[in-house]
């Protein structure tokens, strides 16, 4: 006679079967972590996403905000919800490279980009930088990007330290609408 198995709750028995754990499958990350859509080499024509984004309807391409030199878009792989990009036309790969018109509007979309969400979400903070080459953490190092992520109090809790899984509560398409429509545009 066949006896049932006993499975203490922590013990992990196979995909499928329910166990204690409750899993928060995030496969669209992989994309990232196997640098799919990562350039192939330092010029604009080898597959930037930054470059290819402004051709596309900004829905499709998650831009919140065009200007003049530079964009503002939604991160694809966002360490918050609302985690903004502003990224110059123009591919160059080091902040030193941009000229005067491109800087200033750079850092005039990273003040309407707090000011959108700080409107749209609430935002108690920002954490604000760019990554400047790949041995300083940027994933895209040869197109210059500057992040802007809203932080809340206690938004760092058990999921993002421990189980290195961020939890965002809405889709991305809808983030960009709800940060397109709050946009100022003075």
């Amino acid at each position: 006679m066949l006896r049932p198995m006993t499975i203490e709750p922590e013990q992990q028995i196979g995909v499928g079967t329910q166990d204690a754990f409750q899993r928060l499958w995030t496969p669209h990350r992989m994309a990232y972590i196997q640098g799919e859509n990562k350039p192939t080499g330092p010029e604009a024509g080898d597959g930037c996403p930054f470059c290819g984004i402004p051709e596309m309807a900004d829905q499709d391409g998650l831009v919140v905000a065009r200007g003049k030199h530079v964009y503002a878009v939604l991160n694809l792989y966002p360490y918050n919800g609302g985690h903004l990009m502003v990224v110059p036309y123009r591919h160059v790969a080091d902040y030193t490279e941009l000229d005067g018109p491109e800087t200033a509007e750079l850092a005039e979309l990273t003040k309407r980009a707090m000011v959108a969400l700080r409107k749209a979400s609430g935002a108690h903070g920002f954490n604000i930088g760019m990554n400047q080459g790949a041995a300083a953490g940027a994933g895209i190092a040869a197109h210059l990007h500057q992040h802007i992520v809203p932080r809340w109090g206690g938004d760092t809790n058990f999921m993002p330290v421990v189980g290195h899984t961020k939890v965002l509560p809405q889709l991305l398409a809808d983030t960009r609408q709800m940060l397109a429509d709050a946009w100022p545009n003075d």
